[in-house]
């Protein structure tokens, strides 16, 4: 196995360099874009890093990753609302979208469900919860003190605060150090994670499921231990946006959305754990550029940069990107 995968990124680029420019660029990034529209992005990045870990590491193709990031969004918002505090509920909006991707993986991979059906399972999953979500309108659709709303969702809950300060809001800046710190830690923990035996096992099973069975390791165990995490963070991400955002509605559940994500990471470079953020970073700010236009359509837009990637940086936007720079040097 290559020293990349043994660093747990395809990329070649060294862990503790990369760390450095990684922490100088998000230190000056607010010298140039204002960090409510970075906070955001963060958090795109960070979703597109939960599916990133999974498919690229673990050849799972989810459609329904906007299945845990907006369950996460909603278990925040649902959670804050009764509970007046962020601590708890930021535990329950990783806690639950693991629990429903660790139940759902193991119902797949102990079923012995083939690549085809998980994708299409884990999509309907995802537009399950859009339509049910739609359609909660009305007082009897409550948990607690908490309406769901229906399609106009979830507004006015308790924001971030400060662990034990429920008066101490975490917005702005901070909010976007929070974010920043924690997109890091994940970064960092995934790396670790990717060199361990765990994950070199990981990339042998997406390489040959069955030589990895016949090795003796259990591979439906592994992958749906994979699963789970890509679950947790996606989570997080949501409990973020919906903090972010002060607003949690059923289009975080979207055919849109989930499509969004694979767009994100295939463009980034599937196979490495930063091409995923650098994507949906990348792709979110042109977003952001191109929403006050209505000449074209923004999916539209990705569609056609996925398929120009696809065609010409078959490996992604950012590790073409990091060999060309290479190239020049040498």
């Amino acid at each position: 196995m290559s020293s990349n995968w043994r660093a747990g990124d395809s990329s070649g680029t060294g862990l503790w360099p990369t760390f450095i420019v990684l922490c100088i660029a998000l230190a000056l990034a607010p010298l140039v874009i204002d960090t409510h529209t970075l906070t955001i992005l963060l958090i795109y990045g960070m979703l597109a890093l939960s599916l990133g870990l999974v498919w690229g590491f673990g050849g799972i193709l989810c459609f329904g990753q906007a299945a845990f990031y907006g369950l996460g969004a909603y278990a925040y918002a649902v959670s804050a609302i009764n509970l007046g505090e962020s601590t708890l509920p930021l535990m329950l909006s990783i806690a639950l979208p693991a629990l429903l991707a660790a139940v759902l993986g193991a119902l797949m991979f102990y079923g012995r469900i083939s690549d085809v059906y998980l994708g299409v399972i884990t999509l309907v999953v995802t537009l399950i919860f859009f339509k049910f979500l739609n359609a909660a309108a009305g007082d009897a659709y409550r948990i607690g003190d908490a309406r769901l709303g229906g399609f106009n969702g979830i507004p006015g809950f308790q924001t971030l605060n400060i662990p034990g300060q429920p008066d101490e809001y975490i917005t702005g800046h901070l909010l976007y150090a929070v974010v920043a710190v924690s997109l890091v830690v994940i970064w960092l923990a995934c790396r670790w994670l990717l060199a361990s035996s765990f994950g070199r096992v990981c990339v042998a099973i997406r390489e040959n499921e069955l030589r990895a069975q016949l090795l003796g390791y259990d591979v439906r165990l592994i992958k749906t231990a994979l699963f789970t995490l890509g679950g947790a963070i996606a989570g997080l991400a949501g409990a973020f946006y919906a903090s972010w955002a002060e607003i949690v509605t059923p289009s975080l559940f979207s055919l849109a959305q989930s499509a969004e994500i694979i767009i994100w990471v295939i463009v980034g470079g599937v196979g490495t754990l930063l091409g995923p953020i650098f994507g949906a970073m990348l792709l979110a700010a042109l977003k952001i550029a191109l929403g006050s236009q209505q000449l074209v359509n923004n999916l539209v837009v990705s569609g056609a940069i996925l398929i120009l990637v696809v065609l010409l940086l078959p490996g992604g936007v950012l590790p073409a990107l990091l060999k060309a720079w290479r190239g020049g040097r040498g």
